[in-house]
């Protein structure tokens, strides 16, 4: 086996932290970390970064850094989940009193829009020289089927509110599909991680699995993942989710 090189996004803590743990420990595998905030590790294979995904000049110059870097695989964990910051506050322990169609806001609409989704775009656009570099490039995006049309319909009990967070997930999901478009020659897959226990939710939520148990799941998956998949959308079992 030769050696690869892996970038997680959203490393600091949450999925992004599980699957720095996972990787790090593989033989012949470097690990490109990158958050907002700081990584503490101590493996030798792994190089961290602070980018800010909200900040074009931070990508800019993390792609700089890291050029000439041939990336093999990404795992995008980045994002937010757009609760209205003051009534996380008020209301805590209720996730829905704090995305409401009464509740929502401009500011968290556009906050976790230019995370979730234009702060993708951004960083997938940087690093696309260093995904030309690897022989078969793989990008796996921890996407959420509340970014599903479909699944968003009167009836499902899971149905409605959440605006930020669907409209994000969403348009993190057509902005994928128009990379398979694009760069056909790199396969692109959006997963389901799971309802996971991370910071996006300042507390438990009820029937939250670890981060570590997602993971878990997800890695005989990803290294399945193939150019057959580009541009599908699964859950954390392998099964698809409807867009």
């Amino acid at each position: 086996m030769t050696s690869r090189t892996i970038l997680i996004s959203g490393a600091a803590n949450g999925l992004g932290a599980a699957f720095l743990q996972a990787y790090c420990t593989q033989s012949k595998t470097n690990v490109v970390a990158i958050d907002r905030a700081r990584i503490t590790t101590h493996h030798d294979n792994v190089q961290t970064y602070q980018v800010d995904l909200t900040q074009e000049a931070s990508i800019r110059e993390f792609a700089e850094q890291i050029k000439n870097t041939p990336i093999d695989l990404v795992i995008h964990s980045a994002g937010i989940r757009g609760l209205v910051p003051h009534l996380e506050q008020e209301h805590h322990g209720n996730v829905e009193a704090c995305e409401t169609l009464e509740a929502m806001d401009l500011a968290t609409m556009n906050t976790t829009f230019q995370i979730n989704a234009a702060g993708t775009f951004l960083l997938f656009r940087a690093i696309l020289p260093n995904l030309h570099l690897a022989k078969d490039p793989k990008v796996i995006i921890m996407s959420s089927r509340m970014g599903s049309v479909g699944n968003n319909a009167a009836g499902n009990r899971a149905a409605g509110s959440a605006y930020a967070y669907r409209a994000s997930k969403a348009a993190l999901n057509a902005i994928v599909r128009s990379f398979v478009v694009d760069v056909p020659e790199m396969t692109f897959v959006m997963c389901h991680p799971g309802r996971v226990e991370t910071k996006l939710v300042k507390w438990r939520e009820e029937g939250a699995i670890s981060a570590e148990e997602s993971v878990d799941g997800l890695l005989p998956l990803i290294e399945g993942w193939g150019k057959e998949d580009s541009g599908k959308f699964y859950d954390r079992f392998g099964e698809t989710i409807e867009w």
